[in-house]
């Protein structure tokens, strides 16, 4: 086991970069797969996720290795339809395979998806969106076989903007035989990424960004090089221990435009925050004691659920009684009853938390259980008197790249323990 040992009570200083984006990174080496040829995809962080993603597309018969921050794909020699039930239940980001697979080859196997205990995630509208396109679908126990002699481009209304869904349903699109149109697909930046980079392969995308995407399918495509955006989360999660730690800190590689909602919210906390969109950095300024606030977690570009949870741990010690509703996830507050025993003084109400603000934490024994609430639990160790241990942060490291080395380099007391 690893945990994270923290000796709270520091004010941050100093400046770090932001990694690629974890949810660019994931679906756009998937898409390798439907497009063929030889990919060089820049900027990947060294994440589990991303480590976990390489060693499937092997499994799949693909050449794929990590060089620095530069993943090379070749998936000219795909040779399965077959995807481990070991690799689903690690990580559910191995969803993306499915439309890529079935797309290439006609066929694709799967379990059901894991990943982060943060509530039901059902993949539905994926599979009705590509039964759509003309996929057959056969379900049995826990697992699913999707199969098709051709898939046809289709209209496709989705029920919810899910990001997976409509990242799944464009790799499936772009393979298939004739115009899909995805109504109300979701808008997140990292759909922008993906649609770049199959547009740089020679995919027909457009609309990514906007709430319709129509895709052009058949077309001929080829490999490419492709540097993926910044992640707003990491940023936003910085962001968020300034805010309950103090102090002043600079983050170079934050694309502010592609997180207008978390810099607003934070504003609103009385943090001060000053974009450089030339140089794409941000300065975050903290003081003084923060104040409270409200709001919902939506869709892109609303509140992000996966910053609900660092949003919360930076509230705890905020001046006032701040409601956090959270609508996409219903299990998406477990990481609260290890705030409490921090001292912090939160209800469940429904969707809502309500926190009311208190003078201070104390440390304690915690653990992560998913990968947001792991990192809203270290932020509240940064801004508790005395000794937190964060335990089981593999979680934390499925998405944060050297997350204790950058919060030490800031001035936290901070060190990773191996058990």
């Amino acid at each position: 086991m690893e945990s994270y040992h923290i000796c709270g009570g520091r004010k941050l200083k100093g400046s770090i970069n932001i990694q690629g984006a974890k949810n660019a990174a994931l679906p756009i080496l998937a898409a390798t797969v439907a497009v063929g040829g030889e990919n060089y995809i820049d900027n990947c962080p060294k994440i589990s996720d991303v480590f976990k993603m390489i060693e499937i597309l092997n499994e799949l018969g693909c050449k794929c290795k990590m060089q620095e921050k530069v993943v090379c794909v070749n998936s000219n020699d795909l040779s399965t339809w077959h995807i481990s039930e070991k690799s689903m239940k690690v990580m559910r980001s191995s969803i993306f395979l499915t439309g890529a697979i079935l797309g290439r080859l006609g066929r694709v196997e799967l379990a059901q998806p894991g990943g982060c205990n943060i509530g039901k995630r059902p993949i539905d509208l994926h599979l009705m969106g590509l039964e759509k396109l003309g996929a057959k679908i056969q379900q049995d126990d826990n697992r699913i076989v999707c199969s098709t002699n051709g898939l046809k481009g289709a209209i496709i209304e989705l029920d919810f903007p899910s990001v997976g869904a409509t990242e799944n349903l464009i790799l499936a699109a772009i393979n298939a035989d004739g115009e899909t149109h995805i109504k109300n697909c979701a808008r997140e930046p990292e759909i922008i990424d993906l649609s770049n980079y199959l547009n740089k392969c020679g995919a027909k995308v457009y609309g990514a960004g906007s709430n319709y995407i129509r895709v052009e399918g058949k077309k001929k495509m080829r490999g490419t090089l492709h540097r993926i955006i910044s992640d707003r989360i990491e940023a936003g999660t910085f962001i968020a221990a300034v805010a309950a730690a103090g102090g002043s800190i600079e983050l170079k590689s934050a694309e502010a435009k592609n997180m207008i909602s978390v810099i607003t919210a934070f504003r609103r906390m009385g943090c001060e925050i000053i974009a450089n969109d030339d140089k794409n950095e941000l300065n975050v300024n903290v003081n003084n004691r923060t104040k409270s606030i409200s709001l919902s977690t939506a869709p892109y570009p609303g509140f992000p659920t996966d910053m609900q949870s660092q949003l919360v741990a930076a509230l705890v010690k905020a001046d006032g009684v701040s409601e956090i509703e959270e609508n996409i996830f219903e299990n998406r507050f477990n990481y609260i009853k290890y705030l409490k025993r921090m001292g912090a003084n939160i209800d469940i109400l429904g969707r809502s938390a309500i926190i009311n603000g208190v003078c201070s934490l104390n440390g304690n024994r915690v653990k992560a259980q998913d990968l947001r609430g792991g990192s809203a639990l270290t932020i509240a160790g940064l801004a508790a008197n005395g000794v937190t241990f964060v335990d089981d942060v593999y979680h934390i490291e499925r998405g944060y790249e050297d997350f204790h080395k950058k919060l030490k380099y800031l001035g936290a007391d901070i060190e990773l323990l191996k058990e």
